[in-house]
């Protein structure tokens, strides 16, 4: 079966969301352009190291191009979307591995993400080459969404979806463990819990 990679380059809208109420939300990427949306699933994690990476990626072009360039030391604040992700949303899948890199010709960020695969094998070196011949880019991998996006709208991106992480259960003031709506042990208190007055 050939691989089947969502492009999107440039998308006209391309952000990080969730589903659900905190503590059971479910994270997606989204794109959308030309009358298409692909939505793919992935752990708050990916989302957060993913926003991490690309603002420290567009740091280290700023810093190389010593200011010369197009691309913003923070998001524009006319780029600010806090709207929500376009429904129905539909997974095409979950996201396995990531990766990311700068095209400095065309002053573009290229995020790739690629479908989730379980590999199975009988040794780690096995496993190893199995997992090489995955990451290559041929033709029967499995599924990829593969963004382009400028500078600007890179930084819009990381904004946004690193609010998206950071809009999940307040931390408690003991433990910085997120508060359950129905309650929550307290490692510091030795699980004692406190009732509601």
């Amino acid at each position: 079966m050939s691989r089947q990679v969502f492009l999107y380059d440039p998308p006209e809208r391309f952000v990080a969301g969730t589903v659900g109420l905190p503590g059971r939300r479910t994270f997606f990427l989204q794109a959308t352009a030309a009358g298409r949306t692909t939505s793919v699933s992935l752990e708050k994690a990916q989302v957060e190291a993913l926003a991490e990476r690309i603002d420290e990626l567009l740091d280290e072009v700023v810093r190389r191009s010593g200011g010369n360039t197009t691309v913003p030391a923070v998001a524009p604040a006319e780029l600010t979307d806090t709207g929500p992700l376009q429904t129905p949303v539909e997974e095409e899948f979950r996201v396995g591995t990531m990766a990311l890199a700068w095209d400095s010709e065309n002053e573009r960020m290229i995020v790739e993400a690629q479908a989730l695969v379980e590999l199975e094998a009988e040794s780690e070196e096995a496993f190893a080459e199995a997992e090489e011949r995955l990451l290559r880019d041929d033709e029967n991998g499995p599924p990829m969404l593969r963004v382009r996006l400028s500078g600007t709208m890179a930084r819009a991106f990381a904004k946004r979806a690193l609010e998206v992480v950071n809009a999940g259960r307040p931390p408690c003031p003991l433990c910085s463990l997120p508060l359950d709506p129905e309650g929550h042990v307290c490692p510091r208190q030795n699980g004692y819990r406190r009732s509601r007055v």
